[in-house]
């Protein structure tokens, strides 16, 4: 982390995260496929705990990217022993947040579901999806929260290690649990709560054996003040970045189904799954260049950070450039990769163009985001991350409407 050649230094870094959050994503997709061949309503069932699946990943990585923040620092001051005891807070808080969802599963699971539709069946269903997912979901948290003590201490790589063993184990166990043991949606949701806890024992097993240079240690065990506060402060941009996802999307539905009915709709759901090929990866270029940026600011090594920053600046740039430039050329053929339907792919390439003709920007915002999260500056952090989303572009998703002829375009345009 302090003597590396810096661009080689975040390759190594980011590609494993690139390739560990692309692998998240796959749990719940993995379980829609599966859960698809049951019938219709295990399908509706399943989306419907989105939202609350969704909550918990953004609280779980939300924590653990701040503790992420806190840890590098640490450890570029050389101070291994203070940074073990932020790790042990970090896993603590992981646990705190394990047993308030476990508290939501137990008292809120089933009226949350039962809040969204009237059909018995679907209720059922999500009740006893929703209800696994949350009951046992300390894997969850305890797998985020090593993963990012891994990747402070530059172990990327058996960070990626982790999420695609329990990736693995999620697609082996799905199809076992629902259909030859024949727990339905049940086995969809134990699959995956099995498989978090599986990733999450075998970096615990790293993390507590010798060829670690972060130790963990039960008498650290301990919530204290002077590391929860600083982590937690860090971390909320992060929070915030992933738990509007749930928000951003009802917007955008609400508002596209009022004025382009169901295929102003699908189109929408096609974009979405095409602007999360760009955000992840570059997310991704961004979580594994922030531990290297708080390494050496804690080392007080100034030269290297800002070396650091503009590397990574100039990554992110170049690569949501590609991305705008092939998106704005030829989207078609992305819309192709989702539908067959030529009215649908029509109307999505007419839909990508409006709403990527700001994605080059992106690479901007994140990568001064994540930065300003590097160097423990998490006012500004939280006002980058609450500015994008939640101050100008939801506002503006109802209030431009209101301006232009043709709403839908300007839905897409905020």
């Amino acid at each position: 982390m302090g003597s590396a050649p810096i661009g080689p230094l975040l390759l190594s870094c980011s590609v494993p995260m690139m390739i560990s959050m692309l692998v998240q994503a796959l749990y719940n997709i993995v379980d829609s496929i599966f859960v698809s061949r049951v019938n219709e309503a295990a399908l509706s069932a399943v989306s419907l705990a989105f939202p609350i699946q969704n909550l918990m990943i953004a609280f779980a990585v939300g924590t653990a990217v701040g503790v992420n923040a806190y840890l590098s620092r640490c450890l570029g001051e050389g101070n291994r022993a203070e940074a073990s005891r932020a790790a042990m807070n970090g896993l603590f808080l992981a646990f705190c947040g394990g047993i308030a969802f476990l508290v939501f599963g137990i008292l809120g699971a089933r009226a949350f579901i039962a809040s969204q539709t009237t059909d018995a069946q679907i209720m059922q269903y999500g009740a006893d999806y929703l209800s696994i997912c949350t009951l046992w979901c300390m894997g969850l948290f305890l797998q985020c929260m090593l993963e990012k003590l891994l990747v402070a201490t530059g172990r990327s790589a058996f960070a990626m290690a982790s999420q695609l063993i329990g990736a693995l184990v999620n697609i082996a166990l799905d199809p076992i649990f629902i259909f030859v043991f024949g727990m339905g949606v049940k086995g969809a949701a134990l699959a995956t709560v099995l498989s978090q806890a599986v990733g999450a024992i075998w970096i615990l097993r790293f993390l507590t054996g010798p060829k670690t240079i972060l130790r963990l240690r039960k008498k650290n065990l301990r919530l204290e003040k002077r590391y929860v506060v600083p982590c937690l402060a860090l971390g909320v941009s992060t929070f915030v970045m992933l738990s509007t996802e749930s928000l951003l999307s009802i917007s955008f539905t609400s508002s596209l189904s009022r004025y382009g009915g169901d295929l102003a709709v699908g189109a929408m759901t096609i974009i979405t799954s095409v602007s999360q090929l760009v955000s992840m990866p570059l997310q991704g270029i961004c979580q594994g260049g922030q531990p290297i940026i708080s390494y050496n600011f804690g080392a007080r090594n100034n030269n290297r950070v800002k070396k650091a920053f503009f590397t990574q600046f100039g990554v992110c740039i170049t690569f949501t450039t590609i991305c705008w430039i092939i998106l704005l050329l030829a989207p078609q053929i992305f819309a192709g990769l989702f539908t067959s339907d030529p009215n649908l792919t029509a109307y999505t390439v007419w839909s990508l163009r409006i709403y990527m003709i700001g994605i080059f920007s992106l690479g901007f915002q994140l990568a001064c985001q994540q930065s300003f999260l590097a160097l423990g500056q998490a006012k500004i952090c939280l006002l980058l991350a609450c500015l994008r989303k939640l101050i100008l572009l939801i506002p503006l998703i109802f209030i431009l409407p209101q301006f232009f002829e043709n709403k839908v375009f300007a839905v897409l345009a905020a």
